[in-house]
């Protein structure tokens, strides 16, 4: 298939696109480069667009009239959405509804669409499956949660059929060492770890007096090679025309406090890691660890990195190269 990727120059787009251009695929990457890398588009060419700019996306598409997409073009920051929930609301919603409506004007109808744990909000079983009532605690969740409800309104009205996948805590590199994870500023754990042992600074643990095991936040880390091939399995049952759920969890359902991360990377690189505890951050839900029983029952998606060991030795053998 030839697949437009929204969000391509990003951690999670670039590796996607890696691994669909393995199997074939023809790769099309439209990102405005504002949280992206243009170094990371080396798979297909890219359209430097964004996707509040309608005509410029209805353009993009209807060059390329590429036979599906996957949509990853997001922020993606919990505390930065409470503090400009506008700026996610017309980034990740309105721009999701312009991409949808150029997709529909050149009649490409199969979309995978990148949404998150965050459309649950605080958790009421151990385990979260995508039965689990949506109610987001922050305006990330909340953008993301309404391009779910638009899709479904899309396929009713004009047979856009859609799979949106919902990731828990995305990590690990490229065992290539051709991509890895660059944020600015970063906020995800892992590299955040990282970057307190290179530049000898205290990591910033937000919280820990969570009802968690040992204070601190739990969360399901996924590696990110595993979300990509949950992407090519959905694109490929769409292009198949199987029947799928409007959305499916992917995680490894087993989760990790901070501190247990923290205690790993001690580990793989043999540095202590100093930490300050700081105020928890509004919206953030004590636990969150997936159930993707689905997934794997209707996708045949298999995580094969399920020990969080060896995604944080490939990350941290990039890192220390990038940094």
């Amino acid at each position: 298939m030839k697949i437009l990727i929204t969000g391509g120059a990003g951690y999670i787009g670039s590796h996607t696109a890696k691994h669909l251009a393995r199997f074939g695929h023809q790769i099309v990457v439209l990102d405005n480069l504002s949280r992206g890398h243009p170094w990371a588009v080396k798979w297909g060419p890219l359209e430097p667009v964004d996707l509040l700019d309608l005509p410029a996306v209805q353009g993009a598409v209807q060059r390329h009239r590429p036979d599906a997409v996957v949509h990853f073009a997001a922020y993606a920051l919990v505390g930065e959405s409470v503090q400009d929930p506008g700026l996610y609301y017309r980034n990740n919603f309105v721009g999701s509804l312009n991409l949808i409506q150029a997709m529909v004007e050149a009649d490409c109808a199969k979309l995978v669409f990148s949404s998150t744990c965050a459309t649950y909000g605080n958790p009421q079983r151990p385990l979260l499956d995508e039965s689990h009532p949506q109610s987001p605690t922050n305006p990330y969740g909340h953008s993301k949660l309404m391009v779910e409800q638009v899709l479904a309104d899309f396929d009713r009205s004009q047979g856009l059929k859609s799979c949106a996948l919902r990731y828990f805590n995305a990590c690990g590199a490229d065992p290539e060492g051709e991509l890895g994870e660059v944020h600015d500023p970063e906020t995800h754990l892992i590299p955040c770890i990282f970057n307190a042992l290179i530049h000898d600074q205290p990591l910033k643990i937000f919280g820990d007096q969570y009802p968690t095991p040992d204070g601190t936040c739990i969360r399901d880390y996924i590696n990110i090679l595993d979300l990509a091939s949950a992407h090519r399995l959905a694109l490929e049952a769409l292009e198949a025309r199987k029947p799928l759920r409007p959305a499916y969890n992917l995680g490894t359902g087993r989760g990790h406090s901070v501190r247990e991360v923290v205690a790993i990377v001690e580990k793989v690189t043999g540095r202590k890691v100093p930490v300050e505890i700081c105020q928890p951050r509004p919206g953030d839900p004590p636990s969150l660890v997936a159930s993707a029983q689905l997934a794997r029952q209707d996708l045949g998606w298999q995580p094969e990195w399920t020990d969080l060991e060896a995604s944080i030795r490939v990350a941290w053998d990039w890192h220390k190269r990038w940094f």
